[in-house]
């Protein structure tokens, strides 16, 4: 169901466009926002907020918030995380500088999986992925996409059993920063740390319990309690993990691409009442009661 703590606001704090791995452009992504009743968005783009500005244009135009949004990669226990960034100052300097450094760690990833995958002999291997990827970092999935165009394998999933799943030789793990220097660099800019789709880590509830208390010890601030593809079981128990550790709760639908209903935008199940929403501490709130 849609976000119902007002009946006036449909807010989805987490979304990607073309300036990371999403089907669309920044501003399609918020027209098809508008057209679904979302009234505050965050673009929230993988490591980079190079879509911001064209998001922001299309925003004014629909008659829609969009608050400066970002997901950033990180490591904790040698595990990939994500932690969303949201209503930072895009102008920081530091944040900026961090940014590139990540943009760099995924270059260096890329350049290290194409190197290793040379021996199939495809020529130009980096350069069609990153063409793949519309002119940016490739990953995993348009290496695969390369290797299928060119015959070496039947298709991704072929690609991803022989070459680039777990143990394979273009299975490089990502050279990303720990979790407390990420949370620093949003909070430093000015923003809020949510830690994103606490559910997707595959995580027992031991380890994400231990998850959410270190990621609250080294300053982050809220947790995503309601995002696409989770049952009413996980809804409770992050509800029950963002009251624990005294965190702000936010929301988002982590769309990507049109197609899958169970992941559209402001598409959202309900938060469960008692819980302090995000958008309330933002530099300016988002009006409206909080949920009982």
């Amino acid at each position: 169901m849609t976000i119902p703590q007002d009946p006036h606001l449909c807010i989805d704090l987490h979304c990607h466009s073309t300036a990371s791995d999403g089907a669309l452009s920044p501003a399609a992504l918020v027209e098809r926002a508008a057209g679904r009743g979302v009234t505050h968005l965050a673009l929230t783009d993988h490591d980079t907020i190079a879509g911001l500005a064209e998001a922001e244009v299309a925003a004014q135009a629909q008659g829609i918030i969009l608050i400066p949004g970002v997901e950033l990669s990180c490591l904790w226990k040698s595990r990939t995380i994500h932690i969303v960034g949201l209503d930072f100052d895009p102008g920081q300097a530091g944040f900026r500088q961090a940014l590139e450094q990540q943009n760099e760690n995924r270059w260096a990833r890329a350049r290290m999986i194409a190197d290793r995958l040379g021996k199939l002999g495809v020529d130009g291997l980096l350069d069609k992925a990153s063409e793949a990827a519309g002119g940016d970092v490739p990953g995993r999935p348009h290496f695969a996409q390369v290797l299928t165009e060119a015959g070496v394998v039947r298709n991704a999933a072929q690609a991803f059993k022989r070459y680039l799943g777990n143990g394979k030789p273009g299975d490089v793990k990502a050279f990303w920063p720990e979790l407390p220097e990420v949370v620093r660099w949003i909070t430093e800019a000015g923003g809020v740390a949510v830690l994103a789709h606490p559910r997707k880590y595959q995580l027992t509830a031991t380890k994400l319990r231990e998850l959410t208390a270190d990621f609250r010890r080294a300053g982050g601030q809220a947790i995503e309690v309601s995002t696409s593809g989770q049952s009413s079981g996980d809804l409770g128990f992050l509800a029950e993990l963002c009251r624990k550790e005294k965190l702000l709760a936010s929301q988002g639908s982590d769309f990507h691409f049109p197609g899958a209903p169970w992941c559209e935008l402001g598409r959202i199940m309900k938060m469960p009442d008692g819980l302090e929403p995000v958008w309330h501490s933002f530099r300016q709130p988002v009006p409206g009661a909080a949920p009982a």
